[in-house]
């Protein structure tokens, strides 16, 4: 297959650390160029990756006819500017997560993606993993029953950064839009559900909503479920997912973070049945991610998360916080 040929909008810390390195690493890929108007950030770059190019502005970046496929890692609110701007200008697209602040805000780019032809989407890199994977594999199967609850917690402490773009409204912070997009859009993938009632407690600082406590249903194929889900960005660090169904549990530990907060492993607890344990070592979502993409634009492999399946999560975030309750 002939690699697919990358740049990236901006020297981000999220970037440098991971997904400019899994495109480095990936196969079928080559992290060609940077587009940075800071010539020190992309030393950083360059530590890993020594031929690369580097650009001083996104626009000569994306005027670069050998880029063809574009990683957008911007901050939450120039996602959308710029994905159209990377379409328009002919690339493929991978754009962090939330792709969009708004449900409707999506539409745009699945008819710009559509007009086009080009391979859109967002980079949703938990459905890349296997663990993820077999989870959904075994919900489908019905090797705990039918659903009967769903629960998911992602949390850590970014107070002493208030810097951080998490922590500003301007470029659409918040924990919700940063990791609520796992809680609940994990849920929707495993389940194929979507939720039809909620009630959202939020606590704000400085205009965007540092905890979040969702509670509500989800209505699906297989019938309704509650389901429970917190999001913290003032609270010590911790990560699971749970699936509890008739006949049993599905326990998802590092279901977000796997391989940095912790081994990846998915745990499978029926009554009168032996402990049931799958352990996913030194597997990197990113890479694969990047490798799924690749496959898709090569060789036409069906990519596992779509426009249509990131509206659907920023439709549930949208009803949240149409749904907050006072605190």
């Amino acid at each position: 297959m002939k690699p697919v040929n990358w740049g990236v909008l901006g020297a981000s810390k999220f970037a440098r650390e991971h997904m400019a390195r899994a495109i480095h690493e990936a196969a079928g890929a080559t992290l060609y160029a940077l587009a940075t108007s800071d010539p020190k950030k992309a030393d950083d770059f360059k530590a890993f990756c020594p031929d690369l190019q580097v650009h001083g502005s996104y626009d000569a970046l994306l005027s670069d006819p050998a880029v063809e496929a574009v990683y957008i890692p911007l901050p939450n609110h120039l996602h959308v500017e710029w994905t159209q701007k990377a379409i328009a200008a002919g690339k493929h697209v991978l754009t962090e997560k939330p792709i969009a602040l708004k449900a409707d805000e999506i539409d745009g780019l699945i008819a710009a993606r559509d007009a086009s032809g080009l391979l859109v989407t967002e980079a949703y890199m938990i459905v890349h993993h296997p663990q993820w994977q077999r989870a959904k594999t075994l919900v489908g199967e019905g090797a705990i029953g039918r659903i009967l609850h769903a629960d998911a917690h992602f949390s850590y402490d970014n107070r002493a950064d208030p810097g951080n773009i998490r922590n500003r409204p301007e470029t659409g912070g918040g924990s919700i839009p940063d990791i609520g997009v796992y809680t609940y859009g994990g849920i929707r993938y495993v389940t194929g559900a979507e939720p039809s009632r909620l009630s959202a407690r939020i606590r704000r600082e400085n205009g965007v909503d540092v905890y979040a406590q969702v509670t509500g249903q989800f209505a699906g194929a297989g019938g309704d479920f509650t389901f429970h889900a917190m999001t913290s960005m003032r609270l010590p660090p911790r990560q699971e997912v749970v699936f509890q169904g008739e006949g049993g549990l599905i326990r998802l530990t590092a279901p977000f973070n796997a391989g940095i907060f912790g081994e990846a492993q998915l745990h499978m607890l029926r009554p009168g049945k032996p402990d049931h344990v799958e352990r996913f070592p030194d597997l990197r979502q990113y890479v694969r991610q990047v490798e799924n993409f690749g496959r898709s634009l090569r060789d036409g492999v069906a990519y596992p998360w779509r426009l249509e399946d990131a509206k659907g999560t920023q439709a549930m975030i949208d009803m949240v916080f149409a749904s907050e309750e006072p605190v």
